[in-house]
């Protein structure tokens, strides 16, 4: 898996080509004249052309053509005196002067010019998917920029970053150093995007796109998806976001620190989409010989619809972007909510007992259980302290987790490695490590502040954390990573001088961690947790299992979050838990089957104290939680079809279906009341095959709300209005398993 960093060149080629330059005996890079690039998936094409002047634009991204080489002489019929067209990666310099940039760099005479030509290009097939690497120089500078281009076929998705190498022999300084630059033709754009705060994350906004620019960004330093989330979808012609129809682009950004995705429609009408680490307060000093890798950014485009882009990535997710995607991850019980940080022994296995009781895989141990000089009895102290609170589980850890284990469970544990309290013996040992400008109040979130992962010490800290908690027990099967606040008065006293560097940095150092912990523990289930959704990209899903969507539990909530999450990433990650009423984030009270039905349209979970539940609700748990087992492979692997949204009607539903049209589930939620003259909802079951038949048997209820459960009926049917359930009263819902017979 590569590794977002600064890298020493792997060859010498960036000292010849300097060497070479310097004599002056480079021949021109476009020597050869035109030539067309494209980058192929099944379905999909970008194409790149290579003017006689050694510019790389961008002539195509779109239906696959037969030909490509018939886009050679390709022109929009605009003016371009200034050679300002799709330049596929604008730089700053005396042929661009308009526009957004994607490359910034200031030279050690203080010029800021950079005009890159082509120079080369290779195509590598590596067996199912192929990489195209196009290589740029700036023959006055010595600068060297690599565009690389991963393309999977199968999922018609394409992967690109930049590697930009200093072939100089002083320091540059690069601004701004952007993943890639994507240009878009169109008459109208429709963005979709997220936004969002803590218990209400990933808040679908629709806009038609004017001229000027739009930016999503984030300067958080951690948390970086708690307010926007770096992932985006654009319909292109139309002014709405429809699921099966009409030419989508969507794309999501690979990293989780500060970032940056500018979407300008200039004044030919083009839009142009530049994505990457945010330029703020982030001046990256290169030095001769090295290069900077930039974080890889996700595209695909579909003829149809928000369905049909959704469907690409979470394809590409499950087999190629998410750590074990696919996979279908165990069902739990989270100690959070039903104890927070008051427990014990016989508390912990009260609930193992439960939740093995109603059918769960797995129980997780959340806050609170380590601390000694400064035990964690709440969020002001311990943190930082990772030794178990032995006035609490006195016996261990081991004992709790071979309790779960011997009740045919799993056991998991909660850590927040990133983060330290002022009251903790390591902030009394190492004050240095904690992310501050001197003389300056360290400010406080939560009680805590942060370390400083750019700091290779810290960095040895963070993965002893993780390493230490692992050899607590042999069986500790998953670990929930949180990180619960943002950075604020930054500095780095290891960095120095070099302070812009801090938030490139610490997002590197994360990386790095992760990494080196994968390579130890390739098996342990992580969950990436941030306050909720503070760290929701596919940066993060490379090294974890599964995100926590939102501390927001509530159904209703949900609805919103989980809708809009599925737009970019696959149901397999998203961990979705039962919780008690009335909601502790939002107060609402909502029917039991209404909040399981809910969370079983992700990775299903509960967060609540059993012992409060009814023996009738017991019953339905395990009813519920039995009958989920029985279709989740749908939900961790089939094709997702969003059939109605939240945010334009007073529905929600959605389905999995199997690769191979033969089963699926269907989700239908009513989140307002809908009077007796409405009647139901009529759902056309999109994916279905329409020449197959199927039966249809709704679960979880003795008396069905729909005429036709239990009955067989062909698929072209029930694509075509024939499935209309009566789900009209608010938090009624319910769950449809097909199967072809």
């Amino acid at each position: 898996m590569r590794r977002q960093t600064l890298l020493t060149a792997a060859n010498l080629l960036p000292l010849i080509l300097s060497a070479l330059l310097c004599l002056g005996t480079l021949l021109p890079a476009f020597a050869d004249g035109k030539k067309v690039i494209p980058i192929e998936t099944d379905n999909t094409q970008l194409v790149l052309l290579v003017e006689e002047s050694g510019s790389l634009i961008t002539v195509h991204y779109g239906p696959r053509v037969e030909d490509p080489t018939q886009f050679l002489d390709y022109s929009t019929h605009r003016a371009n005196e200034h050679g300002c067209g799709p330049v596929t990666y604008p730089a700053i310099g005396s042929r661009y002067l308009i526009g957004q940039e994607a490359l910034s760099v200031i030279y050690p005479d203080g010029y800021r010019n950079t005009e890159l030509r082509y120079l080369s290009h290779e195509v590598r097939n590596l067996g199912e998917r192929v990489l195209t690497r196009i290589t740029l120089s700036d023959e006055l500078t010595h600068l060297r920029v690599d565009l690389l281009y991963e393309a999977y076929p199968h999922e018609d998705v394409i992967l690109t970053h930049s590697e930009i190498t200093n072939g100089d022999r002083k320091d540059v300084t690069l601004m701004k150093y952007a993943s890639c630059s994507m240009h878009v033709e169109g008459e109208q754009f429709l963005l979709s995007h997220f936004h969002g705060s803590w218990a209400d994350e990933m808040q679908l906004e629709r806009e038609v796109l004017g001229h000027g620019i739009v930016t999503i960004e984030s300067r958080r330093g951690t948390q970086a998806t708690q307010c926007n989330n770096p992932s985006f979808m654009v319909s292109i012609n139309s002014d709405r976001l429809t699921e099966e129809y009409g030419e989508v682009l969507a794309g999501a950004l690979c990293w989780s620190a500060n970032y940056q995705i500018t979407f300008e429609r200039d004044e030919t009408g083009r839009l142009n989409i530049i994505s990457g680490i945010n330029p703020f307060n982030s001046e990256y000093r290169l030095s001769p010989g090295k290069t900077f890798l930039t974080p890889d950014m996700v595209w695909t485009r579909s003829s149809n619809g928000a369905g049909g882009a959704s469907r690409n990535l979470h394809a590409w997710a499950r087999r190629w972007g998410v750590y074990g995607g696919g996979e279908v991850n165990p069902t739990l019980l989270n100690s959070w909510e039903g104890a927070y940080f008051s427990f014990t022994t016989p508390t912990l296995l009260r609930m193992i007992d439960d939740a093995a009781d109603m059918g769960l895989e797995m129980f997780v141990l959340d806050d609170g259980w380590f601390g000694v000089e400064y035990p964690r009895n709440g969020d002001a102290a311990g943190l930082g302290d990772w030794v178990l609170n032995t006035k609490k589980i006195p016996e261990g850890i081991d004992y709790v987790a071979s309790y779960a284990h011997a009740k045919g469970m799993k056991f998991g544990i909660w850590i927040e490695p990133e983060m330290v309290n002022p009251d903790s013996r390591l902030a009394h040992e190492h004050p240095d490590w904690v992310i501050q400008s001197p003389g300056r109040e360290i400010p406080q979130s939560r009680n805590q502040w942060v370390l400083d992962l750019s700091n290779p010490q810290v960095q040895d800290f963070v993965y002893g954390v993780f390493d230490s908690v692992m050899k607590l027990s042999p069986h500790i099967d998953y670990v929930k990573w949180d990180c619960n606040r943002i950075m604020a008065s930054v500095g780095s006293k290891y960095l120095g001088k070099e302070q812009n560097r801090l938030f490139v940095e610490y997002g590197q150092g994360l990386y790095s961690v992760l990494a080196r912990i994968r390579r130890t523990y390739p098996d342990v289930l992580i969950q990436c947790c941030s306050s909720g959704g503070g760290r929701v990209d596919y940066g993060a899903l490379r090294y974890c299992n599964e995100i926590w969507t939102s501390d927001n539990t509530d159904a209703l909530c949900r609805s919103y979050i989980q809708y809009s999450t599925s737009l970019i990433y696959p149901a397999c990650v998203m961990a979705s838990h039962v919780s008690a009423v009335p909601n502790h984030q939002s107060g609402n009270v909502t029917p039991l089957k209404f909040r399981f039905d809910m969370a079983c349209s992700g990775r299903l979970g509960m967060e609540l104290q059993p012992r409060n539940l009814t023996a009738a609700e017991k019953e339905y748990a395990k009813r519920a939680i039995s009958e989920y087992k029985t279709y989740r492979d749908l939900v961790f692997k089939g094709d997702l079809y969003r059939l109605a949204s939240p945010y334009d009607g007073d529905h929600y539903a959605l389905m999995y279906v199997s690769s191979d049209k033969s089963r699926a589930v269907v989700f239908v939620y009513c989140l307002k009341y809908e009077n007796r003259e409405t009647g139901g909802i009529t759902l056309p079951l999109t994916g279905l095959d329409p020449k197959g038949r199927y039966s249809v048997k709704e679960l979880g209820v003795d008396r069905s709300c729909w005429w036709g459960d239990g009955k067989t009926f062909q698929g072209d049917f029930l694509q075509g209005g024939g499935f209309n359930p009566r789900v009209r009263t608010q938090f009624a819902s319910a769950v449809f398993y097909l199967e072809a017979r």
